[in-house]
């Protein structure tokens, strides 16, 4: 869920998002390749939150 985006110095955009952290594997070189350029990427834990009941009865019939 993107929070805000904000235009900073030198052209440079800044996107706040919460993103469940599976979802991020792999998303610094996704932006790498994105964007040709250079990109800095920062990563923060906030919360927990449930796991929709789909996905939670997937993760138990691998776990057991």
């Amino acid at each position: 869920m993107i929070l805000s985006q904000e235009d900073s110095h030198g052209g440079v955009k800044v996107v706040r998002a919460e993103v469940p952290l599976p979802n991020m594997f792999g998303y610094s070189t996704s932006l790498r390749s994105a964007t040709q350029g250079p990109r800095d990427l920062h990563m923060e834990f906030k919360k927990y939150s449930p796991v929709p009941a789909k996905l939670a009865e997937t993760v138990l019939k691998k776990a057991g």
